[in-house]
């Protein structure tokens, strides 16, 4: 049975924000990924178009979230579903960190608006 403590779970750190990696293929998944998100304040991460579905748990915080040019405002409890080929954009205009849970499907990519393709760790 894999278990992952959180001494062992694995820190990323882009465009501002932190991501701790639990469940990934290296550590055992075959086909989710699931991370903790740490927003902190001021942060305005760059909208990127996704290619699997992400499931968005607002933990901590508020945040203000764009999926495919709506803007909404969600708070801690909240849930955003991102489909396939969204256009996602994070911003925490809070002054307290924000936390979140992200699960997604193996081989998740990222591409920004000036084409760059991320393959995050966290989540691959």
């Amino acid at each position: 049975m894999p278990v992952i403590r959180s001494g062992e779970a694995v820190t990323h750190e882009i465009h501002g924000a932190r991501f701790v990696s639990y469940a990934t293929p290296l550590t055992g998944s075959r086909e989710l990924c699931a991370w903790r998100g740490e927003i902190p304040p001021g942060t305005k991460a760059p909208a990127h178009t996704v290619n699997r579905e992400e499931i968005f748990h607002l933990l901590v915080g508020d945040l203000l979230i764009t999926l495919d040019g709506r803007t909404e405002r969600i708070s801690a409890g909240d849930t955003v579903i991102i489909g396939p080929g969204a256009t996602l954009a994070v911003e925490n205009a809070s002054e307290h960190t924000a936390i979140s849970w992200v699960t997604t499907s193996v081989g998740l990519t990222a591409r920004l608006a000036d084409g760059t393709l991320l393959t995050p760790p966290w989540a691959n």
